[in-house]
């Protein structure tokens, strides 16, 4: 039988006749065709031998060390790759050097980075660490109604996420900060802002809740094309869940689907995770982040080659890098009706105004418990004081103190 033997000079093979050979026996084969002295090889059926630095490492791999051991014994068949890892140098090997083809599937040698690269395998990852997303209605809403009334779809919208996430791994979505961003039909730039974000953190932290989350939105001519995330939404995603450092982090993306009987449209939500691997892959910069015009949306490009399925590839489909997660709703502690940041209008102390005397008849907490009111006042309050203060109001839902009442009302008559 033909045994393939991989090691740091790359893929070999030896003739070993005997079906019935032991461990000892093979050891000797490879003395004599390969010229690697036996008390210097150490033998593996697992590949991370490769990866082995030191004596300690390679003593680890016991799966060979038995010589009496049958090749059958151990599942060792024609064709059965063998991984070897030896000391030293080899000895001269006589006869035509037949039985060695160098590494790799096009005659290259390998090198270490191409042994990483052999575990790099990607595959569907079948589970979440999120339970589920459950989207506040408010919050939710006023983000659809923007990018479907008065973007129509045309362009890409994003924003982050805020709330909470349970021991279970339940998140929950109750305000979505939406930052300075310019879209087009097939991009979305984010300019990220750390003052502002600064602020929102703050407010966030006050109402017991942290970032949870990344939204966005496809646009009607990517309705179009055959792909979940394109390659540019992928990275993007990637980037902010590798930012996070929360392995609940969701991805969520709104779209206009076509009704099938082509007589309408409906606002679709969708969630995921990108896989573990997906994000190690980002964090390790193997994703090429260069994308042309002509590349295949559906695909994304790695720098070098990854294991997908048996084949060695540059490009993985995205496919392979999202986690489904499920998707409910619920009716959280803030209301989505003061007017939201970054959008074409500016908002100005006119807004809390007009919001303060459509909301005459509830407790004034209530009138205050909008993230998107709470950042307006955050940028003219003590962001050390007065925001930790009035979001406790807000999260315990109490009366605000007399002074902030007036404090807040004041700035608005003077609008």
């Amino acid at each position: 039988m033909m045994l393939r033997i991989r090691s740091r000079d790359g893929l070999e093979r030896v003739a070993v006749e005997n079906p019935h050979a032991t461990v000892s026996q093979l050891k000797s084969i490879i003395q004599t065709q390969l010229g690697i002295p036996v008390e210097n090889q150490t033998l593996s059926t697992n590949q991370n031998l490769l990866l082995s630095k030191s004596l300690e490492d390679l003593v680890r791999f016991t799966d060979m060390t038995n010589p009496d051991a049958t090749l059958s014994s151990l599942g060792v068949s024609h064709g059965s790759i063998l991984f070897l890892s030896y000391a030293g140098d080899r000895r001269g090997v006589p006869g035509p050097p037949a039985a060695f083809s160098p590494a790799g599937s096009f005659g290259r040698k390998m090198t270490m980075d191409d042994l990483i690269a052999k575990q790099m395998r990607v595959t569907r990852q079948e589970q979440p660490h999120c339970e589920l997303v459950s989207f506040d209605r408010d919050c939710a809403n006023a983000f659809q109604n923007y990018v479907n009334e008065t973007l129509a779809f045309a362009v890409k919208r994003g924003g982050f996420m805020y709330g909470t996430v349970s021991e279970e791994g339940k998140v929950e979505v109750d305000f979505i900060y939406e930052p300075p961003q310019q879209g087009t039909e097939e991009n979305l730039v984010i300019f990220r802002d750390p003052e502002e974000e600064k602020l929102v953190d703050a407010i966030a932290v006050g109402l017991g809740m942290r970032k949870v989350g990344f939204i966005f939105t496809q646009t009607i001519s990517q309705d179009k094309k055959d792909y979940t995330l394109s390659n540019r939404e992928v990275l993007q995603a990637a980037e902010f869940h590798s930012e996070s450092g929360l392995k609940e982090w969701v991805t969520a993306v709104v779209k206009l689907e076509v009704n099938e009987d082509s007589m309408g449209a409906d606002v679709h939500f969708e969630a995921f995770q990108m896989s573990d691997m997906c994000v190690r892959l980002f964090k390790e910069g193997w994703f090429e982040t260069e994308i042309k015009d002509d590349d295949d949306p559906k695909l994304s490009k790695m720098k070098k080659e990854v294991v997908v399925g048996v084949k060695d590839t540059k490009e993985v489909d995205n496919d392979f890098f999202l986690v489904v997660v499920k998707i409910f709703d619920h009716q959280g502690p803030l209301t989505s009706t003061f007017p939201i940041e970054n959008r074409n209008n500016l908002v100005t102390m006119k807004a809390l105004k007009s919001h303060l005397d459509r909301s005459k008849n509830l407790p004034f907490v209530k009138r205050i418990s909008d993230f998107h009111l709470l950042l307006v006042l955050a940028r003219v309050l003590d962001l050390a004081a007065d925001v930790p203060a009035l979001t406790e109001c807000v999260q315990t839902q109490t009366s605000v103190p007399e002074g902030y009442q007036i404090l807040i009302e004041s700035m608005a008559s003077a609008a």
